[in-house]
């Protein structure tokens, strides 16, 4: 089994918005989340919009600060690095590829300038060698080396975001977030986009964060999948026992999968409402709101995310009560 190289702790992110009149309470948008994530793995992170994916992303890499909890990477203090030796390495082993690649690159910097930069700011290779190390990268992610004069306009959505997954290697990283980093682009671009993340993963020793709202991807990329709801993890399990889902919202969340077989009938999970506002979230168990199978208790006392067996998590007080049936 693979060493544990991401190890976050009760991870908190709130914001506390103001307005004219003051402030405006809280925004709960990452609340108390625990996961960790082996070295060479796939963790797909899926949840609805608004469930704080994106946040927990941003958060764990320090890109934005967090409210509270422990980061640790390489058993390195993310959010408190014991010297600024150690803050420099962090910033160049994790990195994070983006939705919207045209959004994510300088519009007035070619494409050989934006992959340079990395490479200088960490001093990876002598000055004379940067241009070929450029030229690497790009025909690693499956461009012409030609292409470093040119600018991002000149290059269509997929070519961006290959140029963007390239910046993000510049800095001979060991851990990359990939945020939606194929939601923006055309289904058959997206294909061709995880072969790519799949390939460079086994070539060059990757682990990723994958964040979607696409569960047929998430199931197809990942080797554990985490399900946010809310700010918080109700169900963590491993690709081989996605059949063993207990948590009615992952449940939900499955059913809305296109199946390969279109003549096998399959029953749709449809959730009421929609998902609470972090600002004013429901007490106890979050997902109660929207839950057919909520109790009192539910309403009462929030659920502890629990060990059912191996890496099988869920956060859900009538999952030995309840059977929910594979579709």
């Amino acid at each position: 089994m693979q060493e544990i190289i991401l190890d976050a702790r009760d991870v908190k992110k709130y914001y506390y918005p103001r307005g004219f009149l003051g402030s405006r309470g809280t925004v709960y948008a990452v609340d108390g989340v625990n996961l960790q994530i082996r070295r060479m793995t796939t963790v797909g992170l899926i949840g609805e919009s608004g469930s704080g994916k994106t946040t927990f992303g941003k958060t764990i890499i320090n890109l934005i600060p967090a409210t509270g909890g422990e980061i640790l990477f390489d058993e390195m203090d993310v959010l408190n690095p014991a010297t600024e030796r150690e803050k420099h390495d962090i910033r160049r082993k994790m990195q994070i590829v983006f939705q919207d690649p045209f959004g994510s690159l300088n519009p007035w910097m070619t494409i050989g300038d934006a992959l340079n930069r990395p490479i200088v700011i960490h001093s990876l290779i002598p000055k004379h060698e940067r241009m070929d190390r450029v030229c690497e990268l790009l025909e690693l992610v499956g461009l012409d080396a030609t292409y470093v004069t040119k600018y991002p306009h000149e290059f269509s959505g997929g070519q961006r975001q290959r140029v963007a997954i390239a910046r993000a290697l510049a800095s001979d990283p060991e851990f990359i977030v990939l945020d939606e980093a194929t939601s923006a682009l055309d289904v058959s671009v997206q294909g061709k986009i995880l072969n790519l993340l799949m390939e460079l993963q086994r070539k060059l020793g990757l682990t990723y964060l994958f964040i979607s709202h696409n569960m047929s991807v998430i199931t197809n990329v990942s080797d554990a999948i985490a399900v946010m709801y809310l700010g918080k993890i109700v169900e963590m399990i491993s690709q081989e026992c996605l059949n063993e889902t207990k948590h009615p919202y992952t449940r939900a969340l499955l059913s809305a999968v296109p199946r390969a077989n279109p003549g096998k009938r399959t029953k749709r999970i449809i959730l009421a409402g929609t998902v609470p506002s972090p600002a004013n979230p429901p007490p106890a168990c979050k997902f109660h709101t929207r839950c057919q199978y909520a109790l009192d208790r539910c309403k009462n006392e929030e659920p502890d995310l629990l060990r059912i067996h191996d890496d099988h998590f869920v956060a859900c007080h009538r999952w030995r009560e309840l059977e929910f049936p594979v579709q």
